[in-house]
């Protein structure tokens, strides 16, 4: 696999605390010139940049993030605030606490209100692997294929690990064949990236890949 055909499954992302117009604006231009799958970026910009961009590229961005401990509600809200402003996909985080706890309805009813609001748009379930058992990942994979979601997603990117190979096998064995993988965080070479797409993994979020495909 070549590193154009890498780039057109990668997200390419910008979700730091302090990011401004100019890098996201940088930042969509860069997956324009090398083809990525979409951007993803902070709900602040999704306007902006879905303006500035047309229909060039897919614009994605993230709610319940990074912690994911917001009500059901706001992340409802978030949802359907992103669509109005033009989001063509959603990627949220899960209330981790609920894993933890064993409460799997309260997942499911939350990742099934969230996917009622984002209207018929691609909906990616952040479930932060690298903080949940094998057991809790292997239940989630099947909270996530009865919720009506597109995607199951390993990690933020801004916990204590991101994406691994195992994950991304253990997720693709145990979610339904409609459910597709998204591997982030931690990836920072197109050798680990392929790895990860031969795993399962059908889109990859990343930030430092275009970097290297500069160089």
């Amino acid at each position: 696999m070549d590193q154009t055909e890498i780039l057109g499954r990668v997200e390419h992302t910008l979700l730091t605390p302090t990011a401004t117009w100019e890098q996201v604006q940088a930042l969509c231009d860069e997956g324009k010139q090398f083809g990525t799958a979409a951007v993803c970026i902070p709900p602040r910009f999704v306007k902006r940049a879905g303006d500035y961009v047309g229909n060039s590229i897919k614009v994605c961005t993230v709610i319940g993030f990074p912690n994911g401990y917001a009500t059901p509600e706001v992340k409802v809200f978030e949802a359907e605030d992103a669509i109005r402003n033009g989001a063509d996909e959603i990627d949220m985080v899960i209330n981790q606490g609920l894993a933890k706890s064993g409460d799997w309805e309260g997942l499911l009813a939350e990742i099934r209100a969230v996917k009622a609001s984002c209207n018929g748009r691609i909906l990616k379930v952040i479930i932060e692997t690298c903080n949940l058992t094998y057991d809790e990942k292997v239940a989630l994979c099947r909270v996530v294929s009865m919720s009506g979601a597109d995607f199951i997603k390993t990690s933020t990117g801004f916990a204590s690990g991101g994406a691994t190979v195992e994950d991304v096998k253990l997720l693709r064995e145990h979610v339904s064949p409609d459910v597709r993988v998204k591997a982030s965080g931690g990836i920072r070479s197109f050798e680990q990236a392929q790895a990860l797409i031969e795993a399962g993994a059908d889109r990859i979020g990343a930030s430092a890949l275009i970097a290297l495909a500069k160089q």
